[in-house]
């Protein structure tokens, strides 16, 4: 909800893929159903939408399992991510030379944003 929140404040696209991949099933179905506070009633799902994020994946270890390369959101390239994921290790979301940060979800929504790491606070005011 946090993402959610400080991407509807911004209305603005993100500037790089932004994947979203919920970890239970409760909180995927909540991605679609529950309202996020303060964001005239629409759900995570309409806000990531229509910011440009990839649209939330089902429940799974994907985002952080580095898996077979058509795992969904894996890095195959040495690339940069900003994850909010609990664990950080060469090779652990995909490709070993990626470099991977680990943040909270206002850091890794304003990163997406900017298309860099970022200070959250100015899309918050």
């Amino acid at each position: 909800m946090a993402a959610a929140k400080l991407l509807h404040r911004a209305q603005r696209q993100v500037k790089v893929p932004t994947y979203l991949v919920p970890a239970t099933q409760k909180v995927w179905a909540d991605v679609y159903t529950v309202p996020v506070p303060g964001c005239d009633g629409k759900t995570a799902a309409e806000i990531f939408e229509a910011a440009g994020c990839v649209t939330p994946a089902a429940p799974s270890c994907a985002a952080c399992l580095g898996g077979p390369r058509d795992t969904f959101a894996r890095m195959n390239e040495p690339e940069v991510c900003v994850s909010t994921t609990n664990r950080n290790f060469p090779g652990r979301m995909g490709h070993k030379e990626g470099q991977i940060y680990l943040a909270s979800p206002f850091t890794a929504a304003a990163s997406a944003l900017a298309g860099t790491v970022c200070d959250p606070r100015e899309y918050m005011a």
